[in-house]
């Protein structure tokens, strides 16, 4: 019979759990609360610890991740990826293009400029029903892929820097 082994020190601190911010905006009550479900259920099925922070809508996000970062380096408590969530209707003005691509630029530039794991849910439709549609409907749920894509890229970064 074969002896086990004692793990690694590096194994054991790879086992850690990952540690993800969830920004949600809220300007959408109804797609936030599914969202919000979504993503959290994904996170908890895979033994992640998360913390959310609402913010009123999507062109907040990127700045209360950064506010979050922040805060949480000064606490000694860091995060090993966030899940960006909210929803962007199409209206009848060019507000629209502004929020959904500067809330996606910016939290592009997160991603990049902090090589931080980011989950993009935020849902850019053009009515109610192609929001229902990928939230649970034909287009699957946005917030739980957001959670997905947070942690595989997490993951992947421990990986990579063999943690």
């Amino acid at each position: 019979m074969a002896k086990k082994r004692a793990a690694p020190a590096r194994a054991k601190k790879a086992a850690a759990p990952l540690r993800f911010l969830v920004v949600e905006a809220r300007f959408y009550r109804e797609y936030a609360d599914l969202m919000l479900d979504g993503a959290v259920k994904v996170l908890q099925e895979a033994g992640a610890e998360h913390d959310v922070i609402t913010v009123p809508g999507s062109l907040e996000v990127p700045a209360a991740i950064v506010i979050a970062l922040d805060a949480a380096k000064a606490q000694r408590k860091t995060y090993d990826g966030v899940v960006a969530l909210g929803c962007v209707i199409q209206g009848e003005t060019y507000h629209f293009d502004i929020v959904a691509n500067e809330s996606a630029r910016a939290l592009m530039d997160l991603s990049i400029d902090l090589q931080l794991p980011l989950g993009n849910g935020i849902l850019t439709v053009d009515d109610d029903d192609q929001a229902r549609e990928r939230l649970g409907g034909k287009h699957g749920h946005k917030g739980a892929q957001a959670a997905h894509a947070a942690l595989h890229m997490a993951r992947l970064k421990r990986e990579l820097k063999g943690r």
